[in-house]
């Protein structure tokens, strides 16, 4: 993890990169993050950065991979993963959210774009498996429990 983490900075300051924070420009490089739809939040909720500029310290590197790793708990990588999908940090998954969700995971493109019906459509399917309470919402734990049917998350 250290070289990988290393390896995104400048030469002149790799002997230090304990005490270095890597921009965001640079941590989206990683072949594992470059791909992903999702990589923005994925700076957003592990950077501690005060700056709010998603740049990461090593430590920061550190956890967003063992949350990924295969050690991982499921209870872990479920509170993260709600984290990411909670895309106005407000705690829960609402409406706007799970739209966001579905158009990260659809593709952005006009191509691929749901129509407002089948958007609608899909997210009430999403809130009938997963809204237990019927409040129009999900929580963590009612994500934890769709999380928890499904052993390939």
């Amino acid at each position: 993890a250290y070289k990988k983490f290393s390896a995104l900075l400048p030469k002149e300051e790799r002997e230090n990169a304990c005490s270095v924070r890597v921009p965001k420009g640079q941590i989206l490089t990683l072949p594992e993050l470059r791909a992903n739809p999702f990589q923005d939040r994925m700076c957003w909720v592990f950077s501690t950065s005060e700056e709010e500029d998603d740049s990461m310290s090593f430590e920061d590197f550190l956890e967003m991979l063992s949350v990924f790793s295969d050690s991982a708990t499921s209870d872990i990588k479920s509170y993260y993963a709600f984290r990411i999908f909670d895309f106005d940090d407000d705690g829960i998954l609402d409406k706007k959210d799970l739209e966001k969700l579905v158009n990260c995971l659809t593709g952005q493109g006009e191509e691929s774009r749901l129509s407002n019906a089948e958007m609608e459509q899909l997210i009430q399917k999403i809130l009938e498996e997963s809204d237990i309470d019927k409040d129009g919402i999900i929580n963590l734990s009612e994500f934890r429990l769709v999380v928890s049917r499904s052993p390939d998350f």
